[in-house]
């Protein structure tokens, strides 16, 4: 089984425990290309069997999230499993639709984000949450991240909640976005609750419940070749099939790129081209 599941992960399980999970389900090797937090659910992306190698062309996907923010208190972690570190009276006014709305509009676009303290971000060789554990005080460096769309989708103001979603680039924090959008109302705040509803092209809608992978795995494993069916293909004869597998640089008038590697009818993996030159990239099946 070598292909990709997208597992609709959910909340009190770590990534690391659906991976293995579905490593006792398959009995292959399985990676996935970034984690979720456990409080978090949604999309989860694993790579199974050989597929795992195919990682490096999908860690660098843009996300998008249904966030839940809690306004007028605000905890050590930015998230519900911190502890309180402050709360305060907020003003209603606050919560009124349009003041919401337009200060989620002033977060849209190219911005510098300083990551939360309890993340795995390394600064000077040590995790961040290494320092904050040991209540070290260590300054953290802004990131660039772009944040694509933004929209409100429900005020709670009996429970002071927001709930919004959101379109990110990769490496936004959200708990990080949700104490700034809580300091640009005037207040503080911090995530109660998030979804990862899509991971560049998986969206949740095509996602699958550990329950049901079990009953089937092979049902919810997606071929590396429909992942990639936008790539342009190669055909290769035998002879030089023989030649690429071997590692031979082939000349090949391509643009540079990863591409499909057909022999006959016959899904062989990838092939990067560069400067009009073909090597193998990523072998799924060898030749007979």
């Amino acid at each position: 089984m070598d292909g990709i599941v997208i597992i609709d992960k959910p909340k009190g399980l770590t990534s690391h425990d659906i991976v293995y999970k579905v490593k006792k389900i398959v009995k292959e090797k399985v990676g996935h290309t970034g984690t979720l937090d456990p409080m978090a659910e949604g999309v989860l992306l694993l790579l199974v069997g050989k597929a795992t190698k195919y990682s490096k062309y999908l860690i660098n996907h843009d996300k998008k999230y249904i966030v839940e923010l809690l306004l007028g208190k605000t905890t050590d972690t930015l998230d519900v499993e911190g502890k309180i570190l402050k709360e305060e009276k907020i003003d209603l006014k606050i919560l009124e639709k349009e003041n919401i709305e337009k200060t989620l509009e002033k977060f849209i676009g190219e911005q510098e984000q300083i990551p939360p303290i309890y993340s795995a971000i390394k600064v000077k060789g040590k995790k961040l949450y290494e320092y904050a554990r040991k209540g070290e005080i260590v300054e953290i460096p802004p990131r660039k991240i772009n944040i694509y769309n933004i929209k409100l989708i429900e005020i709670d103001k009996r429970n002071k909640k927001i709930s919004f979603e959101v379109s990110s680039s990769k490496g936004t924090y959200i708990r990080s976005l949700c104490q700034d959008i809580a300091k640009a109302l005037g207040t503080i705040g911090y995530m109660t609750n998030l979804k990862r509803t899509k991971l560049g092209i998986f969206d949740i809608k095509d996602s699958v419940s550990l329950e049901e992978f079990e009953r089937n795995p092979s049902k919810y494993i997606i071929p590396l070749e429909e992942i990639l069916k936008e790539n342009e293909s190669i055909i290769l004869t035998n002879k030089k099939l023989e030649l690429f597998l071997n590692g031979v640089k082939l000349k090949e008038n391509k643009k540079d790129g990863v591409y499909k590697i057909y022999n006959g009818n016959i899904f062989i993996g990838t092939g990067t081209v560069k400067e009009n030159l073909l090597k193998r990239d990523i072998i799924l099946k060898d030749s007979n």
